[in-house]
């Protein structure tokens, strides 16, 4: 047996739970990650900042210089995370995701909403093609909203 249950929230949408279909609204995400490690793919790497070394190095459970030796390079006197040769960053695996996912580097928490696609419409779209977790639905403008929450 089915009940519908109508909600009123801003975006159509149905959730099924458990013999119960909720028809209604609900609002609609600019962007909601997928775990897919799109963004985690690439030479571009991530720059670290000292306390972002200290932190990951504590969740590891090593030294900042076995860390540093480990898993990073040096790029223009600046410490990278390294990828691996899969292309990935060094931390990511497509069966557990993210290893450091709870002290994850600046750059990997902000994504998708860095600077660059908050004030260019043509780079986000490009980023949109490019990262599953950005809603293809949203407008520019729904993203921007979004990344001010």
């Amino acid at each position: 047996m089915e009940y519908r249950i109508f909600l009123f929230v801003p975006a159509w949408g149905q959730i099924k739970m458990s013999g119960v279909v909720c028809v209604g609204l609900w609002p609609m995400k600019a962007f909601e990650c997928k775990k897919c490690g799109e963004c985690c793919y690439g030479e571009g790497g991530i720059l670290l900042q000292p306390e972002e070394i200290e932190k990951i190095a504590d969740f590891l459970g090593l030294t900042v210089e076995s860390f540093i030796a480990l898993h990073c390079e040096e790029r223009h006197g600046r410490p990278y995370i390294r990828s691996a040769t899969s292309g990935y960053c060094t931390f990511f695996l497509q069966d557990q995701q993210c290893l450091i996912h709870p002290v994850k580097p600046g750059p990997c928490s902000l994504w998708p909403f860095y600077p660059a696609l908050l004030k260019d419409r043509a780079t986000w779209n490009h980023a949109k093609e490019a990262c599953p977790g950005i809603n293809p639905e949203a407008s520019f403008e729904d993203f921007v909203k979004e990344s001010k929450e």
